[in-house]
């Protein structure tokens, strides 16, 4: 489920108590739904970009990496953040 989901009318980030949650999200420059006519309502970018938003007002725990001439799914993003995201995730948790 695209971040869409969670910010669209239906407004659960805004309309929901907030949870124990640390929230990584990702979007790409040339993510799906870019440049189609109807890309206010699909763009991945946009719908991250309005997730986001929503998380920072609620003051979730979040990051959100934008990957600059990227495309969907690019592993170039993964591949430098995985690894930093999953620490950054984690951190606190008793092993």
């Amino acid at each position: 489920m695209a971040s869409w989901e969670y910010h669209s009318d239906k407004e659960l980030i805004e309309n929901t108590d907030n949870k124990p949650l640390r929230i990584f999200l990702n979007a790409n420059e040339d993510d799906m739904g870019k440049g189609r006519p109807e890309a206010d309502h699909h763009d991945w970018v946009v719908a991250n970009q309005r997730t986001a938003a929503a998380l920072k007002a609620k003051n979730y725990h979040y990051r959100y990496v934008y990957g600059l001439g990227l495309g969907h799914c690019d592993g170039k993003v993964q591949d430098l953040t995985s690894a930093e995201a999953l620490s950054w995730a984690w951190r606190g948790y008793a092993q």
